[in-house]
C-alpha cells in the first residue's frame, strides 16, 4: 500500500509538473484563446510566473514605428491583440524587480512563452522607475530656512518665502519642460564636459542648448549658489548608489488591463505640445480618422493614420518673413546632445488645436508679428475694459478636406483653445500674456468673413458695487497677467481660465457678456500644511464642476461654485479664499518630498481632462490628470482611488493635454480610447536620447488581461 501511494504520489506530481509547463505555453490544457492577429503567452522568470509585468511588442515593418504594450495577469499570461498580420515583431519583458529581458522575434497568430531576469540588485531595478521615485531623492531646504534672507544671508532668494515657493520654482520652470529625475537629469553625461565639481557641473549644464537662458534663469532665481547646490548633492548621491528607498507598485487590478498602442511621429527635435482626436463635445466625432499634432519646436503639423500605420508632416505657415521665432536662436553653453547645432525654429509657435464639427484643427498660432495689430484692435468695443497692444499669438485652422490651412486675425492673445456648445460654434482662447480671455464666433466668421464682427475679449472685473456690470471707475480688475488654460461651462454661459501665479494662483469666472469676474484660490495655509498651488490645466464636468490641475503641490482639485455660502460679488469675495469650501484637493499617488510640511506629491501634473462622456470606459464625468514627471495618466474613479495608467518604455512619457474618442460605441472596449502624446522640450531626454522620436499614445481599458 505504502508503495502504491508513492507511485502515485510520483505521477501526481508529474502530472501537476507537465499541466503546469502546458499551461505557461499556452497548450491544449488551459490554453489562451487567439485570433490571427493576437500574440500570446506566459511569462516567468527564476520565480515563477511574473505578475503585472509589462510586455512590449515594436516593429518596424509598418511606415512608422508601432508599439503595442500590455501587462500580464495574476498568473504571468498576457496577450497583445489586433497586431498588424504582415509585421514580424520584437517582444520582451519590462517590470519592477526585472531588468529588461531580451528581445524575441515573433509574427502574429502565435503563442509564445517569455523569458524574465530578476533584477541582480536595487539599483539595477531602480533604472526604469518613473522619474519622480529618483527625484524624490533630492533635499528641499527646510522650513525653518524661509523666508530667504539672500546672498548676504542664507543664499535663498527672499522672493522665495516659504519652502512652498521653492518647490513651485523647481517644478513651474523645470518640470514645465521636461522630466526631473530620469536618466538625462539626475546623472551628469559625460558629454557635458569635466569639472571640478558637481557645483560646477550643474551651473554649465542650466546654460546649455536653445532653453540655457531660462534655465539658468529660474536658477538664480532660488539663490545661484543654493539652487546649484541641492542638485549637485541630488546627483552626487545617486553616482555614489543612492536610489529610491520604496520601489514603485506594479500594476495591480485594472491597470493589468491597459492596453497602449503608440506611433512615432515628428523627427529629431520634435517638440509635440499636444495631439488631437475629436471633437471634444462630441466625442464620436473623426472616427477611426487622422490623430493631429502640433509641433511647437519646428511650426509642424502632425497627422498619425492609426490604421494605416503612417505618419507625415505638414509645415505651419507664417505670412509675414519678418516674425520671428518664439525660441531663441542662441545658445549660452553647446548642448551636449547638438554641439552648436541650432534645432529649433518655430515663428508660429503654435500651442494647441481644438476641432469643430465640420473637422476643421483650429489652432492657437502666430502668423504675423506681434505689434502688427489690425486697426479695428483700438476702437474694437472690447477695448474700451481691455485694450490689447499686442497679439503674442492668433489663430490658424486646418481644413482637411482642401488640407490648407486658414489664418484669422484677431486682437487678443491665445494659448489654449476650446470650443463651446453653442449654435455659433464659438472658439474661445486664453491670454497667456494679455490676461484676457476671448473668443471667435466662427458662425459670423463663416457667414461674413468680417473678423471685427466675430470676435470679442474681456478681461475680469470684481463687481464692486453688484450691479451686474463693468464701470472701470467703480469695479477692481481681477490681479492676473497670465491666463494659463480656459474652458466653457457647459450651461451657464460663463468661461473659466486657470492662472498659475502668483502663489498660490487662482481659477477664474468670467461673463463674456459683460466681464464681470471672480477669482477663487486653492486653499493654501503653510502653516497648517493645507496646502494646493499653481492651477494650469482646466476642464468642466456635466455638472459644472471645475477640476484643475495644481501642478506644483500635485492635486487634481475640483471646485464646485454652488457650494459658496458668502457673496460672490462685492468687496467680500475679492480676497481669493472666500470660498474654500467649494474646493476639494485630490493629491495623487507617488512618492513625496522629505521634510515638506503638507501633502505635496513629487509628481507633476501639466494639465487636466474630464472624460464627460465614458470614452475611455470608466464611467462618465470621469477626471483624468497628467502624471508628467511620471510616465503615466492618472484617472480618480469614481471610488475616490486612482487609476495609474503608466506608459513604461520609452522613458521619458512626457504627456501635456489628452482627449477621448470613441470609434465605434458598439464595439466595447476596442471602440474607446484616451488619447496622450510624448510632449517634452528636449525629445532627446527620452529613454534612447538623440534620435528617439515622439510618439502619440493610445490608451485602451478592456475588461480583463487576456481580452481580444
Amino acid at each position: 500500500m505504502a508503495r502504491m501511494i508513492l507511485i502515485a504520489a510520483v505521477a501526481l506530481g508529474g502530472m501537476s509538473v507537465w499541466l503546469a509547463a502546458a499551461q505557461q505555453q499556452g497548450g491544449a490544457v488551459n490554453p489562451i484563446a487567439i485570433d490571427g492577429d493576437d500574440i500570446a503567452g506566459v511569462v516567468t522568470s527564476a520565480r515563477g510566473p511574473e505578475a503585472g509585468v509589462w510586455v512590449i511588442a515594436e516593429t518596424t515593418d509598418t511606415p512608422t514605428k508601432l508599439r503595442k504594450i500590455v501587462v500580464t495577469d495574476d498568473r504571468g499570461r498576457y496577450l497583445l491583440p489586433d497586431l498588424p498580420t504582415k509585421a514580424t515583431f520584437n517582444i520582451w519583458v519590462r517590470g519592477y524587480g526585472l531588468v529588461d529581458s531580451s528581445g524575441v522575434r515573433a509574427t502574429p497568430g502565435r503563442r509564445l512563452s517569455l523569458a524574465a531576469a530578476v533584477a541582480p540588485d536595487a539599483r539595477a531595478a531602480a533604472r526604469i522607475y518613473p522619474a519622480n521615485y529618483w527625484y524624490s531623492l533630492i533635499d528641499i531646504p527646510s522650513e525653518k530656512e524661509f523666508p530667504g534672507t539672500g546672498p548676504t544671508g542664507n543664499g535663498i532668494a527672499p522672493e522665495m518665502r516659504t519652502q512652498h515657493h521653492w518647490i513651485n520654482q523647481i517644478k513651474a520652470n523645470c518640470n514645465v519642460c521636461h522630466q526631473m529625475g530620469n536618466q538625462a537629469t539626475r546623472e551628469i553625461p559625460k558629454a557635458l564636459g569635466t569639472f571640478a565639481s558637481a557645483v560646477s557641473a550643474w551651473d554649465t549644464r542650466v546654460q546649455v542648448g536653445q532653453d540655457g537662458q531660462g534655465m539658468s534663469n529660474m536658477v538664480s532665481g532660488l539663490g545661484r549658489p543654493r539652487g546649484l547646490g541641492m542638485f549637485a548633492r541630488w546627483t552626487d548621491r545617486i553616482a555614489a548608489g543612492d536610489v529610491p528607498p520604496v520601489p514603485p507598485p506594479r500594476p495591480q487590478g485594472r491597470e493589468r488591463n491597459l492596453v497602449l498602442t503608440m506611433w512615432d511621429w515628428g523627427g529629431a527635435a520634435t517638440f509635440a505640445h499636444d495631439e488631437l482626436t475629436t471633437d471634444k463635445r462630441n466625442p464620436t466625432a473623426n472616427a477611426y480618422g487622422p490623430i493631429y499634432g502640433v509641433d511647437w519646436g519646428n511650426d509642424g503639423f502632425l497627422i498619425v493614420d492609426p490604421l494605416e500605420h503612417t505618419a507625415e508632416e505638414l509645415r505651419i505657415p507664417v505670412l509675414d518673413p519678418a516674425v520671428p521665432p518664439g525660441k531663441s536662436q542662441r545658445m549660452p553653453v553647446p548642448s551636449p546632445y547638438w554641439g552648436d547645432k541650432l534645432y529649433w525654429y518655430d515663428p508660429a509657435i503654435t500651442n494647441h488645436a481644438a476641432m469643430d464639427r465640420e473637422g476643421r484643427v483650429w489652432m492657437s498660432s502666430r502668423f504675423r508679428r506681434p505689434e502688427d495689430q489690425p486697426a479695428f484692435c483700438a476702437t474694437h468695443p472690447s477695448a474700451a475694459l481691455a485694450p490689447q497692444k499686442s497679439s503674442f499669438r492668433q489663430v490658424q485652422y486646418f481644413d482637411p478636406k482642401t488640407r490648407q490651412f486658414k489664418q484669422v486675425n484677431i486682437c487678443f492673445d491665445t494659448h489654449h483653445v476650446q470650443f463651446a456648445a453653442d449654435k455659433d460654434e464659438t472658439l474661445y482662447g486664453n491670454g497667456v500674456f494679455s490676461g484676457a480671455i476671448g473668443w471667435i464666433n466662427t458662425r459670423i466668421l463663416d457667414e461674413t468673413g468680417d473678423e471685427a464682427k466675430a470676435q470679442g475679449w474681456c478681461r475680469g472685473y470684481h463687481d464692486l458695487n453688484q450691479d451686474g456690470k463693468v464701470d472701470p471707475a467703480v469695479d477692481r480688475q481681477i490681479a492676473v497677467n497670465v491666463i494659463y488654460s480656459v474652458i466653457p461651462h457647459p450651461s451657464d454661459g460663463s468661461v473659466w481660465g486657470a492662472a498659475p501665479g502668483p502663489m498660490p494662483g487662482k481659477i477664474i469666472r468670467i461673463d463674456p457678456k459683460t466681464c464681470v469676474g471672480e477669482a477663487y484660490e486653492p486653499p493654501f495655509d503653510p502653516a497648517t500644511g493645507t496646502v494646493g498651488y499653481t492651477p494650469r490645466g482646466i476642464d468642466v464636468d456635466s455638472n459644472g464642476v471645475i477640476w484643475t490641475a495644481l501642478a506644483s503641490s500635485g492635486h487634481l482639485a475640483s471646485f464646485d461654485r454652488r457650494k459658496c455660502k458668502g457673496p460672490l460679488q462685492g468687496p467680500a469675495a475679492t480676497s481669493g479664499q472666500h470660498c474654500r469650501e467649494g474646493w476639494t484637493l485630490h493629491p495623487v499617488p507617488g512618492p513625496r518630498f522629505r521634510g515638506v510640511r503638507g501633502d505635496v506629491a513629487v509628481d507633476f501634473q501639466y494639465y487636466n481632462f474630464v472624460d464627460r462622456f465614458n470614452t475611455f470606459g470608466l464611467g462618465t464625468n470621469v477626471p483624468f490628470a497628467n502624471g508628467t514627471n511620471s510616465d503615466s495618466l492618472l484617472a480618480l474613479q469614481p471610488d475616490g482611488t486612482w487609476l495609474v495608467l503608466r506608459v513604461p518604455y520609452p522613458l521619458g512619457f512626457f504627456s501635456r493635454g489628452m482627449d477621448g474618442r470613441i470609434d465605434d460605441p458598439n464595439a466595447g472596449w476596442k471602440g474607446r480610447a484616451i488619447y496622450a502624446d510624448y510632449g517634452p522640450n528636449a525629445v532627446w531626454h527620452m529613454e534612447g536620447g538623440l534620435g528617439t522620436r515622439s510618439a502619440v499614445v493610445k490608451f485602451q481599458l478592456r475588461p480583463d488581461p487576456l481580452a481580444k
